[in-house]
This record gives structure tokens, sequence and C-alpha cells, in this order.
């Protein structure tokens, strides 16, 4: 520990890393959201009455996708925001609605296939599709009024060239306090809610012989999916979020750590990790496709067969060897 004189950070690391990173969910994101949703409606009335939540969190998803360009922008010119203060806050905004929208979804449906499970003729004809429609509008509701405190912190540098994910360093201490309670209510609470659901599943899917055997295969292949989101996008990210904070703050007191260069990075690498569940979220409504495997082979032949189709010739084209840059 070093308490005069803090180690420099290496603020270099997010514009090499997050650019690329945003490249690659813009482009696997939108596609597979648009094929997701795409199965999601033709297979509507075959999917059931959880296809109001598995919309709801494609919704979420392409609401942040269309943010990423900006961003992108962003980085690409050297952290210099120049959309705005109130765009900075509002695509702030869209990646929390996203975040703790796409946690929220994600918990219903985890407690629908543990009803589904552990209380079928509880659960049967009781809840309609209207009941999932308010429960729906609820989540929207409930991490709006969630996310909308940090549109009150300062977003922007005093030059107005940074956008900040969390705030000013003025207001870093207030923030920590938001955030912990944040991280307490929009995600430690539905993870937990999540784990007690899959925990009574997995008890019910061991036990049972009855239980069809598609069923219990989509069952824990959905579990898989859950695991896979929240250990590789939701923890670090908390995690490392909050533990960033918590160093900015000692950091402003002159009171430093050696490992605050190393948080600074994982917590960089986390934001790039969180933003991988706009990509991974289609899983969650293509898991039960048995010909999606059918189907990507099908894609990968038709984009062979089109890059393999020899090239129109023309009187005018330029023969290769007189191409000279």
């Amino acid at each position: 520990m070093n308490n005069t004189t803090c180690q420099s950070i290496n603020f270099d690391f997010p514009r090499r890393f997050l650019p690329p990173v945003f490249i690659l969910v813009f482009i696997v994101g939108l596609v597979a959201n648009g094929w997701g949703l795409k199965y999601l409606l033709h297979n509507w009335k075959k999917l059931g009455d959880i296809n109001v939540f598995v919309l709801n969190l494609g919704l979420a998803d392409i609401l942040y996708l269309l943010t990423l360009p900006f961003l992108m922008v962003y980085y690409f010119k050297d952290s210099t925001w120049i959309f705005g203060d109130t765009f900075c806050k509002i695509t702030r905004f869209c990646f929390n609605i996203n975040l703790y929208g796409s946690i929220g979804f994600l918990t219903c449906i985890s407690v629908y296939r543990y009803l589904a499970i552990v209380h079928p003729m509880r659960a049967r004809g009781r809840l309609t599709v209207t009941h999932y429609v308010a429960i729906s509008v609820m989540i929207w509701l409930l991490v709006s009024v969630q996310s909308l405190p940090d549109m009150f912190y300062t977003k922007t540098s005093e030059n107005k060239t940074a956008c900040y994910d969390t705030t000013h360093k003025t207001y870093v201490e207030d923030y920590l306090k938001y955030s912990l309670g944040w991280t307490l209510t929009g995600f430690c609470l539905p993870f937990l809610i999540t784990l007690g659901c899959y925990g009574q599943v997995i008890v019910i899917l061991c036990r049972r012989n009855t239980i069809d055997k598609v069923q219990r295969q989509r069952s824990l292949k959905l579990l898989l999916i859950l695991i896979v989101l929240f250990s590789v996008c939701y923890i670090p990210y908390h995690v490392f979020k909050n533990l960033s904070l918590w160093s900015r703050v000692l950091s402003k007191q002159q009171v430093c750590y050696d490992w605050s260069n190393g948080v600074y990075i994982a917590r960089q690498i986390s934001r790039g990790l969180v933003c991988l569940n706009s990509a991974l979220n289609p899983l969650v409504y293509l898991h039960g496709n048995e010909d999606i495997t059918a189907q990507l082979r099908e894609l990968l032949q038709r984009a062979r067969q089109m890059f393999r189709r020899p090239l129109p010739t023309h009187s005018g084209s330029v023969p290769m060897n007189q191409i000279t840059d």
C-alpha cells in the first residue's frame, strides 16, 4: 500500500479492448436476436406462454445493441464523446435497462420452469398471457426505477469529452453506495431466486422418472445456458464494478493499493464480458429448437457456395497482374 502517491492507471486498455468486443457483439447480437425472434414468432403457439418473457428479453437486447455504434465511435476517437451529455446518459441508461431487464426476464423464465416442473398441477390454467404481460410490464417499470437515479449523476467530464459509465470522481462516494444497493436488488436477489428455482428443478428431474426425456434435456440445457450467462457476464461485472468504485474512493483519499491497476483492467474486461449477454441471450429462445444444428449447417453451406461463385468478368476490368496497390 502507498499512502502518498498512487500508481498510474492504464487508461489506454479500454480503448484497445472494448471496440473489437463492441463490433463483435453488435454483429453477432443483431444476427442472433433477429434469427431468434423470427423463430420465436413462427413457433409462438408451440413454445407456450413463456414466449412473452423471451420476447421482452430480445427487445431489451436490441435496445442496447442499437447504442453500440455510438460507443464504437467514442472509443475510436480516443475516448472523445461527441454526442452530448444527454445522449451519453441515454446510452448508459439503455445499457442498464438491457442488463437488469435481461436478469429480470431470465429470473421470470426460471420461475416459469420451476412452476412447470415442480408444481405442474397448481400452475396449470392459473396463469394466462395477461398475467405474463402484466409481469413483464412490472419488470420494465422496476428496472427503470432502479436505473433512473443513475441518470442524475454526472456522466461527462468538465470539457464534455468523456462519457462515464459510472460517474465523475467528485461523486464517486455516493455512487458506490448507490451501486452496492443496486447490485443487491438488481442482481443478487434475482440470482438467488434463479439458483433456488433451478436447485428444486434439478432435484425433481433426478427423482422423477415420469418426466418426459425431451423436457428434461431442455431444462438441463437451459440451466447450463443460465450458468454460463451468470458466470461469464453478470458476476464478474458486478464484482469488479464495485471493487473499481471502492478503489477510486481510496485513490481520492490518497490511499492506494498495488492492485488498483489490476482491478481497473479487470473491470474493463468485465464490461466487455457483460456486453456478451446481448449475443448470448438468444440461446435462451433457440435452445428448444432441435433443428438448429441442421439450420446452422445449411447456413454455412450457403455461405460457402456464395463465396465460391466465380466473379463476373467485364471488358473494362483490370488484370490482377496490373494492380499495384
